[in-house]
């Protein structure tokens, strides 16, 4: 495939023109380098210990048809007696993604599976402190890749959203400058709370 005619997804070309500008202006530099960006995604659906073999393989390729790449299974590295877990057992199931695939994948669930979600009411906006954000989903049939089927047992997963950036509020502006649709918080006064 020439360079040339490679599609650069929608997403991408709007963070290099609109969000790239936005930022420097906001922060008064001049250096494109300092401005956050998503540097990966982790897709993770994690299996319980007593799972067989045909359910890890329904959530490999559900999550594979999710994510458009080959997911890895991942096994646990000791054993845990209280969760009935033993070392070298599956217990997970992961996909990296990054580049253009990233930003197909944050756009298809921004644009298309967020508001697919009954009563949503916007995201909880709390951060790990180093500048990620992890969301939890419950149902995995958000996602058109997955077939609403009302017999099959619903996956979850956890999306985490890995930046360039140590901070919080910058990992929340960039975030929302892509569109990720975060609860607007509310300021409480001190005649409202007494």
């Amino acid at each position: 495939m020439n360079v040339a005619t490679k599609k650069i997804p929608a997403l991408r070309r709007y963070y290099a023109d609109v969000i790239v500008k936005d930022f420097l202006d906001r922060i008064a530099c001049r250096n494109a380098h300092r401005v956050p960006k998503l540097v990966k995604v982790v897709i993770n659906s994690a299996i319980s210990a007593e799972s067989d073999k045909a359910w890890i393989e329904e959530i490999l390729k559900e999550v594979g048809m999710i994510a458009g790449r080959k997911p890895v299974i991942t096994h646990s590295k000791r054993s845990i007696s209280n969760f009935k877990l033993r070392a070298g057992v599956p217990n997970g199931v992961k996909v990296t993604l990054r580049g253009d695939a990233m930003y197909e994948f944050v756009y298809r669930l921004i644009s298309v599976a967020l508001p697919r979600i009954r009563d949503f009411r916007g995201l909880r906006a709390k951060f790990d402190g180093q500048g990620n954000y992890t969301l939890g989903i419950q149902d995995d049939s958000i996602f058109l890749e997955v077939g609403v089927d009302r017999e099959r047992k619903s996956v979850g997963m956890d999306i985490t959203f890995v930046t360039s950036t140590s901070s919080d509020v910058e990992c929340h502006e960039l975030l929302e400058s892509l569109g990720m649709p975060f609860q607007k918080r509310r300021h409480v006064t001190e005649a409202q709370e007494a």
